[in-house]
């Protein structure tokens, strides 16, 4: 059976430094990587879940497994590997403390932590603490959620509207793009959404807040378009 150090030996065998460089330029920290993409990265998690059984429980040390290695691409396939179910508080916490990239916090978003009984409970909360990778990851939950959780409520979404409108005013580029992605995504929801998302849009508008008129500005662009518009029949 495939083990966490053969992983790590295939992921050194792969290093590419002008990936790596194309990386940094993104804004990807790049002191622990190896340059893979991220199909790279997925087709490699599609292995290692092959070769472990899809609904095997060994996923998940084998997840933790990865994380613990502190290697870029070992994370991005911890997201992959892990069990939701299995996942804990506790791991939440700690994983999301370690960020110090956006494209892991985003990828362990949308790949693991959205499917989890924890995901709307950390959006709120993520959202309104201070360090920058784990407030994007409550935006970047919100965004996922309201794209994946297909049967949450209208009005699950409107505590996290508040929280968008709070924390807009957020001038580090990691942050406010992500609560500009959570407010655009939770305004392609559906009609009613739209139109709440549309509502605080115009709110952050008016606002003297610098990075809130950017958040505004850019979700409207979208929002009041044609395409967006006709999708959800208005």
């Amino acid at each position: 059976m495939i083990s966490v150090d053969e992983v790590v030996a295939e992921l050194t065998s792969r290093r590419d430094e002008k990936a790596l460089a194309g990386m940094a330029r993104y804004g990807i920290k790049v002191d622990d990587a190896y340059g893979m993409s991220v199909p790279e990265v997925r087709a490699l998690g599609k292995r290692i879940v092959k070769e472990l059984g899809r609904r095997d429980p060994a996923r998940h040390p084998f997840a933790l497994g990865l994380w613990k290695t502190g290697i870029h691409e070992a994370r991005l396939l911890a997201g992959l590997v892990d069990l939701p179910e299995m996942v804990t508080e506790e791991q939440m916490e700690a994983w999301v403390s370690d960020l110090d990239s956006w494209d892991i916090c985003d990828q362990l978003c949308n790949n693991l932590f959205v499917y989890t009984p924890w995901a709307w409970p950390k959006a709120l909360e993520w959202s309104g603490r201070e360090e920058e990778f784990v407030k994007r990851a409550g935006f970047v939950l919100m965004a996922t959620l309201a794209v994946h959780d297909k049967g949450a409520s209208a009005e699950r979404f409107l505590p996290l509207l508040v929280a968008i409108e709070r924390e807009a005013a957020d001038e580090r580029n990691f942050v406010k793009k992500a609560v500009n992605w959570a407010l655009r995504n939770i305004g392609k929801r559906n009609p009613a959404l739209h139109a709440r998302a549309v509502e605080t849009a115009r709110r952050l508008a008016s606002s003297g807040s610098r990075a809130g008129r950017w958040v505004a500005s850019d979700a409207l662009r979208e929002l009041e378009g044609e395409a967006v518009r006709r999708r959800l029949g208005l």
